[in-house]
Parts: structure tokens; sequence; C-alpha cells
């Protein structure tokens, strides 16, 4: 069986990331109780309301001292849509990590490509190990949009054809580029999110630093932005504590 031609299905273009929340199990309390469980029992969660100082230097105390299995006992289901060489990237980490991404071989991809906004430095300087990334000219940033959009226009068309030709969607998507924007669902706990940030961002606040690719470390800005609501205690620790997951 193949999807019904469509012809009016032309490109669009786009540079942001989307990130959203969807559901989760995510709180300070979760951290407290796998601390305190093997002592305190489950009583030790009322301490948070009684004595918050306590509770944030225990976390503190397992944030700096690199205690991580109290971190791991939460949840977090975010849905991200994002270029495929975002996902490329995304999917090495895979420890803590659960996805599920939208297949090209079961439905047919929408035409929603990436190209760069104005802001995103174009030109890389320095020697692989020790460059830096500068401000691209406006020739280089049109140039490079413009070519991007061409490029894209001609594999969704041939995508298009040998769909309509009843070639399967898991052959015809071998033209496609990986500017190409999926979507997926993406579990994971505070411990493994905490790694991933500390690789996929830059902050002033890293022992470590990172150099990752401004795509990627969009979609981690997002994600740390409303987990840092969920568990602040926590995200405080991990700052002051120089990014350096447990």
């Amino acid at each position: 069986m193949t999807d019904t031609p469509d012809h009016s299905a032309s490109p669009s273009f786009r540079g942001d990331m989307t990130v959203e929340l969807v559901k989760h199990s995510a709180a300070d309390t979760d951290v407290l109780w796998a601390a305190r469980v093997s002592t305190g029992g489950e009583k030790s969660l009322e301490e948070l309301h009684k004595d918050p100082a306590r509770s944030r230097g225990l976390i503190n105390y397992l944030m700096r001292d690199r205690h991580g299995s109290p971190f791991e006992h939460n949840s977090m289901t975010f849905f991200v849509s994002a270029p495929l060489f975002v996902f490329r990237e995304f999917h090495r980490h895979r420890v803590g990590w659960s996805y599920n991404e939208e297949s090209g071989r079961y439905r047919r991809l929408e035409p929603v490509f990436y190209t760069p906004g104005p802001t995103r430095k174009l030109v890389q300087q320095g020697r692989p190990g020790k460059y830096e990334f500068v401000e691209g000219t406006p020739e280089q940033h049109e140039l490079t949009v413009s070519a991007m959009e061409d490029s894209y226009r001609q594999a969704y068309e041939t995508y298009q054809r040998l769909l309509d030709a009843g070639v399967a969607r898991e052959v015809a998507r071998a033209v496609l580029p990986v500017g190409l924007y999926s979507s997926m669902y993406a579990t994971c706990n505070a411990r493994s999110l905490m790694h991933f940030l500390g690789l996929r961002t830059q902050h002033e606040d890293a022992k470590v630093p990172s150099f990752p690719q401004r795509e990627i470390e969009m979609v981690g800005e997002l994600m740390e932005e409303q987990w840092a609501k969920l568990m602040p205690l926590t995200y405080e620790a991990f700052n002051a504590n120089g990014r350096v997951a447990p």
C-alpha cells in the first residue's frame, strides 16, 4: 500500500527547537526519600517542610560527593521536535534514557527543514580540539540559507516522486537530508539529564568545559528550564557543584 499522492505539500523552514514536558514524576522529595529510606523511612519526607535547610544540605552533600543513585528515583518525559542531526547526537545518551521517534517507514514524513537563524555562528576557526565559532557575514548567512532551502526542495520533490511511483516509504526516505525535522518522546531521570546537560550545554558555572553543537544545546536549555521548576533544590546543587552529574 502506498501513500495517497500529495502534490500540494511544500517545504517549510524553521530554526527553533520544540521541547514540551508531557508528563513527570519528579520532585526534590524523591531524592530525599531515596537517600533516607534506609534509616528514616518514608516519614523523613516530612522533614522537607519542617527543616528545608537540612533537606537542602543533604541534597547538596549527595551532589558534592557524587552519591548518584538517589537522583534516579524520578521520571520526566519530554516531547522533542528537532532536526535529524540533533537526534543522532542525542541518541548517544543511552544510560537512563528511553526514546520513541517517529518512523519514516510507517508514515509520510512532513517537509519541515532546518535553516540557521541570524544569530547562529557560522564560521569555525582554529584547529581540531581547540576551535571556536564566530559570526558569519550577512552574505554567508544568506548563501547558507538559500543553498539549504534549494537542496531541501529538490530532496523533498524527489521523495514525493518516489512515493507517488509506489516506492516503499522506508526506501524513499533515503533521499531526505539530516536537516529534516523529526519528533520523539524522550524519558529520563534527573541523574541522566544532568549528564546530558553537563555535555550538551555551555555554562559559566561548569567545572568541566563543554563545546556542544548549538542546535542540541538549544534542546538542552529548554529541558533544563523545565527541570529546574520541578526540582529546584537539586537544580541549585547541580549548579553549585560545577554542573558535574553525580
